[in-house]
Parts: C-alpha cells; sequence; structure tokens
C-alpha cells in the first residue's frame, strides 16, 4: 500500500441590456438562478470549503507536479499543437491539476497577468472548473486548476467509444452551463472566451463543468475566439469585440452540438431549422430516444441563440427558463447516466475510536485521542526520544518537545507546530507522533497540504501505522478529495486488523 498515492487524484461589456426578446417568459425559477438558486449561498461556501485557496505557484513546483512538463501528460485534445498546451499534474500533496501553459510571452507583463488571474481565482461554483493558482515566473505564464477526470464534452459527444451521450445527460449539460454562465454573471465576469464543448468537463461524479480558463483571454491582446470563423459571433467578425451577448450566440453553438451530435456550422443548422428540417439536425446515434417535444424547444433556443443581431438574442435568466424545465431525471446521477464506474464509498468494517473519528471529521475527538496515546506508539521505533547520554544538546530537546505537547494539549496549534518543527530539525531519527500532531495541528490552522505531508511522513517513519493513514484521511477530505481519503481509511483499518490478529496470536 505504501505512502498514499491518488487514484484519481476586452472592453467594458454594455448594460446587461440584452432585455429580454418580447416573447420571453418571466419565470420566476429564472429570476433566483435556476432551480438551484435558493441554495446558492449554501453551493458557494461548500464549494470554498472543497476547492483550496488561490495562491501563486512557483515555476518549479509546476515544472515537477508535470515532471518537466512531459507530452506525455498532455491532455489538450490537440495535443502539443494547441496554442495554449493543457497538462495534468499531480502536487506533493497527492492533488491532481491541470496547468495550462501560454505560449511564450503572450502575457509580457506579468503582473498584469498575476492580476487577471487572481480575479478569475475569485470567482468559484460547484458548476465551475475552479482556479485555484497561477505562475509568472521568466516567459512562463501558468494557470492551475482543479482536474477533471472524465474528459470533455467534444470526447462524448464526437469521439465516444461505448455508448452516445444519453439525451438526458445532454440536457443536463445545457442546463449546468447556463447555471455557470449565470454566476459568472452574477459575479461580474460577463464575458466567456470561445465558449465551445471543449470547455466542458465531467468532474468524477460525472457531472458536468464550464473551465474557468474561459474566462481569462488566451493573450493580454489576442484573439477572444480559437476556433474556425464559421462559429464564432458575427459582432466579433465585424469589430473583433466580445461582448456579453456574443456568449450567448456560443452557448448557441454549443445546444447545437448537443442536438447534432457533430460540429456543425451555425449556418448550416439555421437553415434546416428554416425548413423545418429538423429531424436531419438530430444526432442519429440516439436513434431516437428522446421527446420531439423537449428536442424541439432546444432547437428553438439554439435558433434564439444564434440570432445575428446581438440585441436580439435573449439573455441568461432567459436560457436558464427555458432549459431547468426540460430535466426530467434530476434524482439520477451523473455517471449512472453517462455510465461511468464510479468507486463505492462504503466506511470499512473496522475502524478504531481514532479512525471513526477522523471519518466523520470529528476534530475535537481526534485531539483528545492523539493526547491520551501520547508517544506509546513510538516505543520501539528507533528515534531520539530514547536516550542514554544526558547532554544539553539532548535537555534542549526534551524541553523543545516538553514546550511542543504543552501547546497541543492546550490547543494553542500555532505554537505547536512551532515547537515541533524545531523538534524535527534536532531529531536524527523522526517521531510518527510528532508527525501526527504536528499534522493534526496544521489542519486545526487550514494547512492542509502542509497536514497532508507530516501525515505521509508519519507513514514513512511507522509504514503500518494506522494514525498515519487516519490522519491523511483526514487532510484529504479537508482538500476535497474525498475518493482518496476513503482509500486512507481502508488501509488504516487493514492495518487496525492486522494489528489486532497478531496481538490474539
Amino acid at each position: 500500500m505504501g505512502c498514499f498515492q491518488s487514484k484519481v487524484a476586452g472592453p467594458l461589456p454594455p448594460n446587461d441590456a440584452a432585455a429580454l426578446p418580447a416573447d420571453n417568459p418571466a419565470d420566476p425559477e429564472a429570476a433566483n438562478g435556476g432551480a438551484d438558486g435558493g441554495d446558492a449561498a449554501d453551493d458557494k461556501e461548500a464549494v470554498k470549503r472543497a476547492v483550496p485557496v488561490f495562491r501563486e505557484f512557483a515555476l518549479a513546483e509546476l515544472r515537477a507536479a508535470t515532471k518537466g512538463f512531459s507530452a506525455d501528460l498532455i491532455v489538450s485534445e490537440s495535443g502539443e499543437k494547441a496554442p495554449n498546451v493543457v497538462y495534468r499534474g499531480r502536487l506533493d500533496g497527492g492533488r491532481l491539476i491541470a496547468v495550462k501553459r501560454f505560449s511564450r510571452l503572450s502575457w509580457p507583463d506579468p503582473q498584469q497577468f498575476l492580476a487577471e488571474a487572481a480575479g478569475v481565482g475569485k470567482v468559484r461554483h460547484k458548476r465551475l472548473v475552479n482556479l485555484i493558482g497561477c505562475c509568472a515566473e521568466g516567459d512562463e505564464r501558468l494557470l492551475v486548476a482543479e482536474y477533471m477526470p472524465n474528459d470533455t464534452l467534444s470526447k462524448h459527444l464526437f469521439h465516444w467509444d461505448k455508448q452516445p451521450l444519453p439525451w438526458e445527460m445532454r440536457l443536463r449539460v445545457a442546463h449546468f452551463i447556463a447555471q455557470a454562465l449565470d454566476h459568472c454573471n452574477a459575479e461580474n465576469r460577463k464575458i466567456y472566451h470561445d465558449l465551445n464543448a471543449y470547455r466542458v468537463l465531467f468532474d468524477e461524479e460525472g457531472d458536468p463543468r464550464l473551465s474557468s480558463f474561459g474566462l481569462m483571454k488566451n493573450s493580454r491582446d489576442g484573439k477572444s475566439y480559437s476556433t474556425n470563423l464559421a462559429y464564432t459571433p458575427p459582432e466579433f467578425l465585424r469589430t473583433g469585440r466580445v461582448i456579453p451577448e456574443s456568449v450567448i450566440y456560443s452557448y448557441g453553438t454549443v445546444l447545437l452540438d448537443l442536438l447534432s451530435g457533430k460540429h456543425i456550422p451555425p449556418s448550416h443548422a439555421l437553415d434546416l431549422i428554416r425548413g423545418k428540417n429538423i429531424l436531419l439536425l438530430m444526432d442519429s446515434s440516439l436513434e431516437g430516444q428522446y421527446a420531439n417535444e423537449d428536442a424541439t424547444k432546444l432547437v428553438d433556443l439554439a435558433s434564439k441563440c444564434l440570432q445575428f443581431e446581438a440585441r436580439d438574442r435573449p439573455n441568461i435568466k432567459y436560457l436558464l427558463s427555458s432549459v431547468g424545465p426540460l430535466q426530467k431525471q434530476k434524482e439520477v446521477a451523473s455517471h449512472v447516466l453517462m455510465g461511468i464506474t464510479k468507486a463505492a464509498s462504503v466506511l470499512p468494517a473496522i475502524l478504531s475510536p481514532l479512525g471513526k473519528a477522523c471519518s466523520v471529521m470529528d476534530l475535537t475527538a481526534v485531539h483528545d485521542i492523539l493526547l491520551k496515546t501520547g508517544y506509546k506508539d513510538d516505543e520501539g521505533a528507533e528515534n531520539e526520544l530514547s536516550f542514554q547520554e544526558w547532554t544539553q544538546q539532548v535537555q534542549e530537546m526534551l524541553n523543545t518537545k516538553k514546550f511542543g505537547d504543552i501547546a497541543f494539549r492546550d490547543k494553542d496549534f500555532k505554537t505547536a507546530i512551532d515547537y515541533y518543527s524545531k523538534l524535527v530539525a534536532m531529531m536524527s531519527a523522526p517521531s510518527a507522533t510528532v508527525f501526527a500532531r504536528r499534522s493534526f495541528s496544521y489542519l486545526m490552522n487550514e494547512q492542509a497540504e502542509l497536514a497532508l505531508r507530516d501525515a505521509m511522513q508519519a507513514q514513512v517513519c511507522m509504514p503500518e501505522w494506522p494514525t498515519a493513514f487516519y490522519l491523511q484521511a483526514l487532510a484529504l477530505s479537508k482538500l476535497g478529495m474525498e475518493t482518496d481519503a476513503q482509500d486512507m481509511l481502508n488501509d488504516g483499518a487493514t492495518f487496525e486488523a492486522k494489528k489486532q490478529n497478531s496481538w490474539r496470536s
């Protein structure tokens, strides 16, 4: 089992003038931001807890995470040919990340790049692939986001292997992406650059999310659209400017992708719609497994979004009011609809009190158990807490340990971190218990990645110590990596059972 290894892991827009077209219904659900509108505040808080705080990464850290920007880790569907390549990476703490590497000198001013990235990093939502950091060193300009393990909408629509994307899932994509755009709008991020099927990714649960990379241009003065000119909004072709209504047009092209299962030019699709040849537009791989009424409504919405004049297009609230009512299987999980195998989350049969406390994140109970256990698990392990020779250095080490233990007992976790850090530097053979206590102290100071690192160090000291695995599970849960946390709980329980069996024999 060894140490933890994840298995996963422009111009200022005009007023929101896009007044509804005359036939737009006033929908009370849309006024609340869709079906989930009432829970928006709770959702935002939940995302804040699960997603790491946005920070500036060192180039060396991202180079290590991507194995020197290895071509083997490129996840851009165009590979190295993409103008801005995206890599899969893994941080020291085990978290999987996506790293977008801009072409050299695309953002000459590092401060401008950092400021723009930090602004995007503040926009957090469960329907977004959230940005967690950036880097601007030398010529390098990098964005760091959550990693989505289940491919892009483009892959599931245009290059599927086992089954086409089910109709109900296509409707869910339309709804969730409208929710993401609505949230961006509420956060005054009304411009989304180059919205297309490559920008929609599927998370571990199979839920579609909108990439936060599209909230930032590809360069300071670069184009907002990298796709074929046939798919770009008319006003961009005329003026080179992007306005909020341009995002609505691009949303319409995504609706066409969902309807047809092909990336067809809007002009061709509109010809089919005007000629009432809707059946020719629909994806034949669906084999008629959709409600004609719902398909007609989605076609009608796409047609509205693709109006030549920006003022004739609906606004985002209208999108929500149109696609929300089409959701007929809300209770079915996305991974079930898509046929994605998801590891079941089952608590192991045997968990010690510490394991149970970690599984439910009862930090008070974890602290009490660590206090009561003391250093008895270190007995028999090689460490500097057992000594024969009384010297000044040993006395200093004992005092440092004593002050750290007092701070830990009194829940002064910042002071405990300071003393335990000094103790680690003094000891020639580190103590698993010291690492465990410092790990918990980091957790209590909202430093989950450092907590995970120390819990892993405790495991290095004592490879089959259940406490080390349970603390890793706790840190992983704090980082929002629930599947990996469950794996650690299972491993801890396995060693717990092994230890009990050895006692019995």
